[in-house]
């Protein structure tokens, strides 16, 4: 039995670490191709490995278009993702807490209209985003991308941290209404740190949602200057003229390092947030 048991153990191991290795291919391959002279990187396509190494493609990357440096739309992304990742932490602890702790007419109506918007396609908004958008004059501005996250819009965030914070003992509450705390003294003092793993699960996910957003940007985006990095990246490849997928490969590559980064030393959040409830007892 235990023979039995190694065998399908080794088995196991070995058929994940296939598919891990077939997932991830692509990445290698187009981090592996921006060290490649551009106008090999197709013709090469079948070789992993360069013939001659290069850092011209990184070089020519950085340079951008139109006199701005792809740093520029690398320090507009990183505006966009951090102002909405904090509008997003803020507005669902608030719309959580008072989900899961305050007592209202409607609440379970509206409970379940937040719900209810997980399951509407965003493709459905677009438009009717758009024209309001553009009555309010935010258009060719990062409002459109900012400010909306202030009112609580993902519904699965507000619905995470609400469940979270259900899980947090109500005699805390009581314990602290005796010591005289105020609501907003309970909410600061008691709620919001209790709340740190579910609200550093919320901030992952909003940054790097916000960092790869390509169509928001496309939308509302107008200047060359104001690009986030997902339109920068479209400017390397034209179809009427000459793409140098080089380039998008290696400016790629360097986008992709702070969302690694932000998963490599916040992972430990994403496990608590999702997989603990409040506090055990």
């Amino acid at each position: 039995m235990n023979k039995k048991k190694v065998n399908k153990t080794i088995i196991y191991h070995m058929l994940t670490l296939a598919a891990g290795l077939i997932m991830i291919y692509p990445l290698v391959w187009m981090v592996m191709s921006s060290f490649k002279v551009s106008s090999t990187v197709f013709s090469t396509a079948t070789s992993l490995i360069p013939e001659n190494f290069t850092f011209e493609n990184y070089l020519t990357g950085w340079q951008g278009f139109a006199k701005t440096t792809f740093g520029t739309f690398i320090g507009n992304t990183f505006f966009v993702s951090v102002s909405a990742m904090v509008f997003t932490c803020v507005s669902s602890l608030v719309v959580a807490y008072g989900i899961a702790r305050l007592n209202f007419p409607g609440k379970k109506i509206i409970f379940s209209l937040i719900l209810l918007t997980m399951m509407l396609p965003a493709q459905v908004m677009m438009i009717p985003q758009y024209l309001w958008y553009n009555k309010l004059g935010w258009l060719n501005s990062y409002k459109p991308l900012i400010i909306p996250y202030l009112f609580g819009i993902h519904g699965f965030f507000v619905y995470l941290v609400s469940n979270f914070i259900q899980g947090i003992p109500r005699e805390l509450d009581a314990s602290a209404k005796i010591d005289g705390c105020s609501f907003y003294t309970i909410f600061t003092k008691i709620i919001v740190p209790l709340t740190t793993p579910a609200l550093g699960t919320v901030a992952i996910f909003a940054f790097i949602n916000t960092w790869n957003d390509y169509m928001s940007p496309l939308l509302y985006l107008r200047s060359t200057k104001k690009y986030t990095v997902s339109l920068a990246l479209k400017l390397f490849s034209d179809p009427t003229s000459v793409s140098d997928f080089g380039a998008m490969f290696a400016m790629s590559t360097v986008s992709l390092i702070p969302v690694f980064m932000i998963f490599i030393f916040m992972q430990r959040y994403i496990i608590e947030g999702v997989s603990t409830s409040g506090i055990k007892g």
